[in-house]
This record gives structure tokens, sequence and C-alpha cells, in this order.
């Protein structure tokens, strides 16, 4: 990119990248250690906000540019110690700074474990909060791979605090997940299949939930065809476009507090991948700050 684009989230002058104006916080979380097959989410902050560097600013759904509200672009988070347990502790304080500060944060990964202190975070500073997942996998085992920390077992974590749960997209779990779901789950599963029957699940994740809510985005939770480049692509999986509606749905009539996007992998083959993430989460910022706009 040209040196006169800055090296933010969107490219934005400074004006409309300081932190102290800014509405939300872009937080780069470069972490990796429990992931599974395919590496490589480490480089996924980097390559969402190199890829934001193009993208028009203009958002012609709500009309309005809604980098105007501000973005500030963290610079990448250290990890000095980056067993999972640790992760936790130093991810959750990075996060609470800027809440306390009434930023709206949008934590980009990196591994989904990232996503349990980024949640701990929000309930700390809002309250008793619900959880919309998009992603290919559950999610809900109780370990793996000797930490309970583990990326596989981030909602098994989370749902033990939220006020309520819809886990959207899934097409893949174990066994001992299958378990725990028939005998604790009592929150809805929209499975990738139902998904693309017709829009009725997008109503059943929405009654489902509690006012305020955390949303995490898994991008394996999209079709592979769409983002092949992450850990472990599934087939099946969602589109843009009902994606897109079924955000704007949960902005319009939840009160959407923080979010997070993770498990990018990119390569320089499908770097279409990473424009895709990109937009995604300037989409985000656009629902949330038109739901502002309408006093919500």
């Amino acid at each position: 990119m040209p040196e006169f684009y800055p090296n933010n989230f969107g490219g934005l002058p400074a004006e409309l990248s300081s932190l102290d104006t800014s509405r939300f916080v872009v937080l780069s979380l470069p972490y990796e250690v429990t992931t599974s097959y395919a590496k490589g989410t480490k480089f996924g902050p980097r390559a969402i906000i190199e890829a934001s560097r193009n993208m028009e600013l203009y958002d012609e759904e709500v009309g309005f540019e809604p980098s105007d509200a501000g973005i500030h672009t963290t610079d990448d988070l250290l990890f000095h110690n980056t067993a999972p347990e640790a992760m936790v502790e130093t991810v959750k304080e990075a996060v609470l700074h800027y809440l306390r500060l009434g930023k709206f944060v949008m934590s980009l990964g990196g591994e989904h474990g990232l996503s349990y202190p980024a949640f701990l975070a929000h309930e700390e500073v809002h309250g008793h909060i619900g959880i919309v997942q998009i992603d290919a996998h559950g999610d809900l085992r109780d370990s793996y791979e000797g930490s309970p920390f583990n990326h596989a077992c981030v909602m098994r974590r989370i749902v033990a605090h939220s006020a309520g749960t819809a886990q959207i997209g899934i097409r893949s779990i174990s066994a001992e997940e299958a378990v725990f779901l028939k005998e604790e789950g009592t929150w809805p599963v929209l499975w990738a299949r139902e998904c693309q029957k017709d829009d009725k699940w997008m109503s059943r994740a929405l009654d489902a939930l509690p006012d305020k809510i955390y949303l995490t985005i898994d991008v394996d939770g999209f079709d592979p065809s769409l983002i092949p480049c992450t850990g472990t692509p599934e087939p099946g999986g969602l589109a843009w476009y009902p994606v897109l509606e079924f955000l704007r749905r949960l902005c319009a009539a939840k009160t959407v507090v923080g979010a997070d996007v993770m498990e990018l992998a990119p390569d320089r083959t499908h770097f279409s991948a990473d424009f895709m993430a990109a937009k995604l989460v300037y989409k985000i910022f656009a629902y949330v700050q038109a739901s502002a706009r309408h006093g919500r």
C-alpha cells in the first residue's frame, strides 16, 4: 500500500483512528498454541488489517461511513507466557483496559480460545450477557489435548457463564459434545444444514437471547468456498448474505456489546479470504453504529 495510507484498520487518518476519539477498538491478538490441523491463525489479525486498508469506507446498506465513529487499531498484543492458562489472563486484562475506556472492542485472532477471556472481560463490565457463536464446530469439549482452554473447548467454558446462547452454522462435533448437548444443552444449535433451508433459524436464535450479546465468529462458519484459509475447514458452511442479514437483525434487536473474528489462517493464494474477513468486521461496525443511531 502507498505510504500515505496509515497502517491501521481501514487505513484511517489520525482524526478517525486515535484512541481518545474512536468508538471502536480493533484489538490484534496474534496467538496460536492449540490449533488443530492447518496452522497460521497468528497471522490472521495483520492480514485482516492489511486487507481493510483497501476497502471502500462508505457502506451502501446503512448509507454512511461507519469509520466516522472512529476505529482505533492496537499494536499486536504480546504474550510473554504462551501457556493457555496465562493467555486467558493476558487477554482478559487487555480487553478490560479498552472496555473501561468505554470502547466497543473487536478482537481479531488468532485461535478461537481467545474468545473466552474476551467474553469474561465483557461480562465483568456489562453484567450477565449472552453469546452468539457462528462456527463450523461446537467447541464444547471439556478438555482437549490436556487443556480446558484449548480452542476446541471455548464454548464449553463460555456457556457456563452465558445468559443465553445461540450456536449457528455448526456441522462438526465429537461424540463427547453430542452427549453434553443432549444432557445439558438448553440453547438452540442451528445446524448448518438447517440454515440452508430458509431463514427461520434467525428468529429461533434471536428468541433464545437476552438483550446484551457478545458475538464470536470463527471464520470456518462460512463455507470453505468463501474462506478456505482456516485451520479446519468444513464443507457445507454459511453464505455471505444470510450471515449479514442475521447480523443486521441481531444488532437491531439486541445490544451487541463486543465481538471477535477468529481463525483466519491467511495465504497468498486465497487472499480474498483476508478481504472478506475485513469486510465482515466493518459490516459489524456498520450494523452496531446504525443501531446506535436508532437509539439502541
